[in-house]
């Protein structure tokens, strides 16, 4: 993954998407979802959706939007490529006894006939398909006209936009793939959807990531995040131990305390809420 533009090259986009599947399901994802629960409980509620309508989670992943949209009374249903991730998810809407149905399925190749959704939602999730154009087409294609899209999307400028672009460094993605980051940008996200979805609402907001020290979330990430964990694998100790220093420097900088002991790490994302025409 990179914030490089670059056209040069034409990636195999099923081979890259076979291994991003496979990252994902490396570590515990779910683990690093459980900390940014609040994003998934903002993003519904700023989308305002209505209790009874039917709405879909795109790249669910553990379900974080999927069980706040069921909190707010939707009918949901929840869609993601990794197995893992989806029964996740099914233990935690049965925890709280709600109503979530979690099926197996692509953001590239939604399983669900034309207009299904009143809303579709996607916290962190659609922005990382490796065909952009056709995620957002299958995002335009399951919501009825006059429904509801709402996406969450790290900023390329923001410190996980920087966290994967300190990944993407130490290991260069396949040339010419688009960055999953274009996806917190405003002209980015209007390129993709064109007249199919009028957006009525962009913002940028924080989400703080919380640890008691830089070291401490390099080792949070380098233990669940498939992303970091398939780097450092990759990099073998030496080169990786370069990379967990650039991840601990990285954490410094964009830390708000500034100083020793706890950190409290501003992470921008673009919130975008539009109507499907």
């Amino acid at each position: 993954m990179t914030t490089s533009t670059s056209t040069a090259a034409t990636p195999d986009l099923a081979a890259v998407k076979r291994r991003q599947q496979a990252t994902w399901a490396t570590g515990d994802y779910a683990a690093v979802a459980t900390l940014i629960v609040p994003v998934a409980e903002i993003l519904c509620d700023v989308a305002d959706l209505r209790a009874g309508s039917r709405v879909l989670d795109v790249a669910t992943g553990s379900g974080n939007a999927a069980i706040a949209a069921a909190r707010l009374g939707c009918a949901v249903t929840g869609v993601d490529y990794v197995p893992q991730l989806l029964e996740r998810g099914r233990e935690r809407a049965r925890a709280e006894r709600l109503e979530v149905a979690f099926t197996e399925g692509d953001v590239e190749d939604i399983p669900f006939p034309d207009a299904t959704f009143d809303a579709v939602v996607s916290v962190y999730g659609s922005m990382f398909a490796p065909d952009h154009r056709r995620a957002a087409a299958e995002i335009v294609r399951v919501c009825r006209p006059g429904g509801r899209v709402a996406l969450a999307s790290w900023t390329p400028t923001g410190f996980v936009g920087q966290m994967f672009a300190t990944l993407t460094r130490h290991v260069p993605p396949p040339p010419g793939l688009a960055s999953p980051m274009l996806w917190g940008t405003e002209e980015h996200l209007a390129g993709l959807f064109g007249g199919t979805v009028d957006w009525a609402h962009h913002r940028r907001p924080h989400f703080t990531f919380r640890f008691t020290s830089p070291e401490e979330y390099v080792s949070y990430f380098a233990a669940h995040f498939g992303p970091t964990m398939t780097a450092l694998a990759a990099l073998g100790e030496g080169r990786g131990a370069e990379l967990a220093a650039d991840l601990t420097a990285l954490a410094r900088r964009f830390d708000r305390l500034g100083e020793d002991g706890a950190v409290a790490i501003p992470a921008e994302y673009l919130e975008s809420v539009g109507i499907r025409r």
